[in-house]
């Protein structure tokens, strides 16, 4: 399970909200920072997430920024199709870095897991499944392309967009063994108990197919 949030969810400070969900399961951090207007704002945002994937020993994601995963002390950068391309950032990273890519389409995924050595990413995430307002404009792209990833994909990937509790086994059962989650788990009551449905939720899933 993969935490995607904002330095200052509800305009606070990030450290107790992150240090709920990885008690409850999250296994993969990523900081998504879109207002950040200065560099300099970006690395001090990233020591919360950094102190925390460190304490919880999982990776640290930085997005769309590989120029600055490095001074953040971020383990890898994740990029959108019309970001900074694979092989750029993996000239930037090298190959000690994590490098993600946002799908949308089956085309966009075959091209994923074709690309030469320098231009692959090492995962990929697969949606949105429903549509959400943390991507505002796209449109979702159903169950139908989990089951296609799951059938298709060679890398690793998750599945992203509007997942929560209510949907999470749809998710599964379409073929999804990882999910990316935003407001499921930045906006819940309970974070913890919220991060450990969906892992919970998931892990019964994947259980269920062996």
């Amino acid at each position: 399970m993969y935490f995607v949030c904002e330095a200052r969810p509800d305009g606070t400070g990030p450290e107790a909200l992150l240090r709920a969900t990885l008690d409850g399961g999250v296994g993969m951090l990523e900081l998504r920072e879109k207002s950040a207007a200065e560099d300099a704002r970006l690395v001090e945002a990233a020591v919360p997430f950094r102190d925390a994937a460190e304490a919880h020993a999982v990776p640290l994601i930085l997005n769309d920024r590989p120029d600055l995963v490095r001074e953040c002390g971020a383990d890898g950068v994740h990029l959108g199709q019309d970001d900074t391309p694979v092989a750029e950032a993996r000239r930037v990273l090298g190959p000690d870095h994590v490098i993600g890519l946002s799908t949308h389409s089956a085309e966009q995924i075959s091209a994923a897991c074709s690309a030469p050595a320098d231009a692959r990413p090492d995962y990929i995430s697969v949606g949105p499944v429903w549509e959400t307002p943390t991507k505002s404009g796209r449109p979702a792209t159903g169950l139908g392309l989990i089951e296609h990833a799951a059938r298709e994909a060679t890398l690793p990937w998750f599945a992203i967009g509007g997942i929560d509790t209510s949907n999470v086994s749809d998710v599964v059962a379409a073929g999804a063994e990882r999910i990316v989650v935003v407001r499921a788990l930045r906006d819940a009551g309970d974070p913890a108990a919220a991060a450990r449905a969906l892992r919970e939720a998931v892990e019964a899933g994947t259980e269920a197919w062996e």
